[in-house]
């Protein structure tokens, strides 16, 4: 064997295939780690909440549940989303959604994966809301821990709008709908 051909081995083709077993292994939970830390990367100051926590608190009856807000498309809403929440627009939010929300009251806020719902909670923290916190892994990884999923009027929900082909593939398959992929869209808040 030449030996520019065993370079190549080594050095292209042995990452790539190591790359692909590592994430063959670690999956998904991997896959939404690497996410976190990059939208971390890209908000600095975002604080977050686990889909643990978020259960353990909203199934408290003794504690003052948060708002929750939904940092995903209208079509993605209807589909499933999490009790009790409330549609915001991830590219052109409005407070009207905030409707009689103190400064200081509790927020959390979501979308599929945690990207949209990063940008929310960021722009809702320049507006000086002090208690809100993006929801890590988002509705996604709510979804593939079998935690409640909801739609209009409170009826129980299976499945979850998976956004698109390339980002969908972070929701278990048994949990993704078929839906039309959400059209990019470059406006932010």
């Amino acid at each position: 064997m030449p030996g520019w051909i065993k370079v190549l081995l080594v050095v292209i083709v042995l990452p790539i295939l190591l790359g692909l077993a590592v994430l063959f292994v670690a999956g998904r939970p991997l896959a939404f780690e690497i996410l976190q830390r990059r939208t971390a990367a890209r908000f600095p100051d975002l604080k977050w909440i686990s889909t643990e926590d978020l259960a353990r608190w909203q199934g408290d009856p003794g504690q003052p549940q948060p708002l929750i807000l939904d940092a995903r498309t209208l079509p993605e809403f209807a589909i499933s989303h999490l009790e009790h929440a409330v549609p915001i627009d991830p590219y052109k939010p409005s407070l009207r959604s905030l409707r009689g929300t103190p400064t200081s009251g509790a927020i959390v806020v979501y979308s599929s994966a945690g990207y949209r719902g990063a940008r929310v909670t960021e722009w809702l923290r320049r507006l000086g809301y002090t208690a809100v916190v993006n929801l890590s892994g988002g509705v996604f990884k709510w979804a593939n821990e079998g935690r409640p999923l909801f739609r209009e009027e409170g009826r129980p929900a299976a499945l979850v709008h998976p956004y698109d082909q390339r980002w969908g593939w972070l929701l278990e398959g048994r949990y993704r709908a078929q839906a039309a992929d959400v059209g990019k869209q470059s406006a932010a808040p």
